[in-house]
């Protein structure tokens, strides 16, 4: 698909313009326009005198601070700089790149409804409102932190489901993840790409997604949207996914095309997304609209994207209510999967809650959060130092490499894929007396611990 543009004016899309395919003339339409479902927040998008003075009241920079990290980053202008940059830890949140992939779960009871409906284009409603509704979530500025190789992330107590990840690569960095209930299994291969810009970051979700409905076994792809995070020195920090979110049912055929607009000078058009279900021939069947920071909606539509007469808009999914001037601007389902709430009994070592560094952090102690991430990064870089000179290779314990080589629009992208080992581990641990949570808070953090090793 291409990314169409919104008429300020006449409420249509504008021509699509990378022509990867068309889907009729539904697309060329904007639904917020024909529903009358606007709205403007008053931001500048290039960040501002204002701006920075809000940003510099949250703590983040101090005005030496933030000329002296110009001069250190101007010459990354135009690189990826997933993990060439050594961060300052006063721009981090307590928060492990492995936790934030499991926000994703926070309205899992969508995938849960999109499994028990027979009708195709209302699974397909369901499942995108669950892709979108994390991104409320992911509107925050702060950045997690990257884990460290061999590191986990278990999830329990929540909709039933297990989840698991795992970092399965440092260079590049990535990650691998699976979750399961009695409605569904999502598995995801995790993989940034970004180019930093100056001011503003851009940050592309080289991965794959997929979510099996245990129902009928149908397969569902997920593409997201590019990220920006604007205004990362210079004027209050804030981001936005211009562009699309495609879903695909690799069972059927059909497919969901939502365009997340992107956000214009006073906000307009921020936060807005709008498309439609199509079938296997490419005719649009349910429009869907709303805000990715609220709601999101669906109504039958024709096969000129327009809503059935005698229908009405009807609510998918809501945001839930959030925690007043959160730190780190948290949801409390944010606070649950960094508790020990949601933690199984006999947490592995190898737990992003046990790390030291994000535990100083949420304390509040940025001097020992910053000594604590150089020492495990440092640790990090002396035990492959020992690998290589061993002539060893780290395997992840949960999740196994495969020989399929993914295609997404950001390059190609090789898959790990779970292995089962993690569900056998949780049974047999699970049968055993629990602990408490004194005993987990006492577990040394040591991803190391774990680390598989074969010689090449």
């Amino acid at each position: 698909m291409g990314s169409p543009k919104k008429d300020q004016n006449k409420g249509f899309f504008a021509a699509m313009t990378s022509g990867l395919s068309l889907f009729g003339n539904a697309m060329h339409r904007t639904v917020n326009g024909l529903l009358s479902y606007e709205g403007v927040e008053v931001i500048n998008p290039e960040g501002g005198k204002e701006d920075a003075e809000e940003e510099a009241q949250r703590g983040r920079w101090k005005q030496e601070e933030r000329e002296s990290y110009w001069r250190m980053m101007h010459k990354y202008i135009g690189s990826d700089v997933t993990s060439m940059v050594t961060l300052p830890v006063l721009l981090f949140e307590p928060m492990t790149m492995l936790q934030k992939m499991a926000e994703l779960m926070e309205y899992s009871c969508l995938l849960d409804q999109a499994d028990e409906f027979e009708d195709p284009y209302l699974r397909l409603v369901y499942a995108s409102s669950w892709a979108i509704s994390v991104y409320y979530a992911y509107q925050r500025t702060w950045k997690p932190f990257n884990p460290i190789i061999g590191e986990t992330y278990e999830m329990v107590n929540h909709g039933g489901i297990t989840f698991i990840s795992e970092q399965v690569s440092h260079h590049p960095p990535m990650s691998a993840g699976h979750a399961e209930n009695e409605h569904f299994t999502y598995d995801v291969t995790s993989k940034l790409k970004t180019k930093f810009l100056g001011n503003s970051l851009d940050v592309y979700p080289v991965g794959r997604t997929r979510v099996t409905l245990k129902r009928d076994g149908v397969v569902l792809d997920l593409v997201p949207p590019p990220t920006k995070v604007n205004n990362l020195i210079f004027g209050r920090t804030w981001v936005d996914s211009p562009g699309e979110m495609i879903m695909t049912n690799l069972t059927t055929g059909d497919k969901v095309v939502l365009y997340f607009q992107p956000c214009g000078w006073f906000g307009a058009g921020r936060y807005e997304v709008d498309g439609y279900v199509y079938n296997a021939a490419e005719e649009p069947k349910i429009l869907m609209t709303g805000k990715w920071n609220e709601s999101m909606s669906y109504q039958p539509c024709d096969m000129e994207g327009e809503p059935l007469q005698g229908t009405e808009l009807k609510e998918v999914w809501h945001v839930a209510d959030t925690p007043e001037n959160d730190k780190f601007q948290f949801t409390y389902f944010a606070h649950k999967i960094n508790s020990f709430d949601t933690a199984p009994k006999k947490l592995l070592a190898s737990d992003s809650r046990l790390r030291p560094d994000r535990f100083a952090l949420e304390k509040g102690d940025l001097s020992k959060a910053g000594a604590e991430k150089s020492r495990l990064e440092e640790r990090q870089r002396a035990e492959k130092r020992t690998r290589d000179a061993k002539g060893h290779q780290f395997n992840p314990r949960w999740f196994n490499l495969t020989d399929e080589v993914s295609a997404t629009p950001w390059g190609d992208l090789e898959i790990y894929l779970y292995n089962g080992k993690y569900t056998e581990h949780r049974a047999t641990v699970d049968s055993s007396d629990s602990i408490d949570e004194a005993d987990i808070a006492s577990i040394e953090f040591n991803p190391w611990q774990y680390v598989n090793l074969s010689t090449e």
